[in-house]
């Protein structure tokens, strides 16, 4: 029987184009059903894709590391200080970081000073940060032109910082600022930002150390790859630095380790988290202290509900598609079983003389079926090719992103056969039990 395949399937095409309208409009359901439920696949797991990209950059990813150590009123509560103006913190303390801990995506010095910046016969007392060109990646900037180049003689901007130089609303991508005797290409500008960005000139961090004759770095950013590590990085790095450092292998010297009645020797450096630092932002140190203590890993406490909607969202989503394709897939395997019984109806003869001629039933089922997974699987290839159009249409009509992998067009394809072999299934055994004697007699 499986021998016969090839010539079935090519007497199937044959039986198929013999009405080519009929055969369109048959496939016509199964190709619209495919090519909807691609279309709804792609620009949904496109938006989840996007989301999930959301959460994980969400608020709370970033982990503050500075330079020195003093905690103002830390006293109190048994928060060791000293070491405030320490200068220890360098470039190769960062690779260490980027190196060996786990779970960072972005990593960028800091070094920072307050100067004179002119632009022409404008001047401005300003922020000047020294960073890395992964800077704008840590801090998600959308940037209008471009960030520097690593060692490049340019800056970047932000808006308010160009409005005093070259007035408001100025584009002044290309134009040029003068920092401690040195001309820089603006790069890029950055319209918004947090931590007085806004006012601040950015250039790679290698061209301020020169001009501040500087071998050290004030501070370093890292940006996690998901919000909820950033508590569990900022543990890994103050224990990678207080072994760099000679303070010890053990746990930091912080706000919960006091609370803890945890000693030892202070820092030469302080690790905070976003969260940490946006929920303790005002208050005073024994707040503080108190606040930290009782709400323990906060950034995966807001991860875990953040998730938790996502995947609630992401599940009425998946009922919503799965109920459309099965309405979709139905329809069109009606439409074929359908045209089938029809098609079993007009050809009882032939049906007769083949087994007449020594066909077996099986072979006459076989037949039948062939011809009702080979209309199934060219509807579903037809709506495949119309869907994935389709969705980059919308995409990009919409600005919205669309992603189908190759599991899903298999997928996709899968079914069709599926249907095909459902809803062929009962004409073909309607084929295969006609009488011989009956099936000659049909006029």
């Amino acid at each position: 029987m499986f021998a016969l395949m090839p010539v079935n399937i090519r007497l199937a095409l044959r039986s198929l184009s013999r009405n080519r309208l009929r055969t369109l409009l048959t496939m016509l359901g199964m190709i619209i059903g495919v090519a909807a439920v691609l279309t709804m696949v792609a620009l949904g797991t496109g938006a989840r894709a996007s989301v999930e990209g959301e959460v994980g950059s969400a608020g709370t990813k970033l982990v503050f590391v500075k330079s020195g150590n003093y905690t103002r009123g830390g006293e109190s509560v048994g928060i060791d200080s000293g070491m405030g103006s320490a200068d220890t913190l360098t470039v190769a303390d960062m690779n260490a970081i980027a190196d060996e801990v786990s779970g960072i995506k972005h990593v960028s010095p800091r070094l920072g000073t307050r100067t004179s910046i002119a632009a022409g016969a404008k001047k401005a007392f300003a922020k000047v940060e020294g960073v890395a060109p992964s800077f704008a990646e840590a801090y998600s900037w959308d940037l209008t032109g471009k960030m520097f180049a690593d060692g490049a003689a340019e800056a970047v901007i932000g808006r308010a910082l160009a409005d005093q130089l070259f007035g408001p609303g100025i584009d002044p991508v290309g134009k040029t600022i003068e920092i401690r005797g040195e001309n820089f290409a603006i790069a890029g500008l950055t319209p918004g930002g947090s931590d007085g960005q806004t006012e601040t000139a950015f250039v790679p961090y290698t061209k301020l150390q020169t001009m501040l004759g500087k071998r050290n770095i004030d501070g370093i950013v890292i940006a996690a790859e998901k919000a909820g590590d950033a508590s569990r990085i900022a543990e890994d790095v103050k224990k990678l630095l207080r072994t760099r450092h000679g303070r010890g292998g053990g746990a930091a010297n912080n706000y919960l380790s006091a609370q803890a009645g945890a000693g030892g020797s202070p820092d030469d450096f302080t690790v905070e988290t976003q969260a940490a630092q946006a929920l303790t932002q005002g208050l005073y140190t024994p707040a503080a202290a108190f606040a930290l203590a009782n709400l323990p890993k906060l950034d995966e406490v807001n991860l875990e509900e953040m998730a938790d909607t996502l995947d609630h969202a992401s599940d009425t989503m998946t009922a919503l598609l799965a109920s459309i394709a099965g309405v979709s897939l139905i329809v069109g395997g009606i439409g074929i079983m359908n045209i089938m019984l029809v098609s079993v109806t007009e050809r009882t003869r032939e049906i007769g003389l083949r087994v007449a001629s020594g066909a077996r039933s099986g072979d006459v089922a076989m037949q039948f079926l062939i011809e009702a997974v080979t209309l199934s699987v060219i509807g579903g290839i037809i709506g495949l090719i119309l869907g994935l159009i389709s969705s980059r249409i919308i995409g990009w009509a919409l600005a919205w992103p669309v992603s189908v992998s190759p599991g899903a067009m298999a997928l996709a394809m899968g079914i069709a056969t599926a249907v095909g072999l459902v809803f062929g299934s009962y004409p073909a055994r309607r084929a295969s039990l006609l009488d011989p004697i009956d099936a000659l007699r049909t006029e």
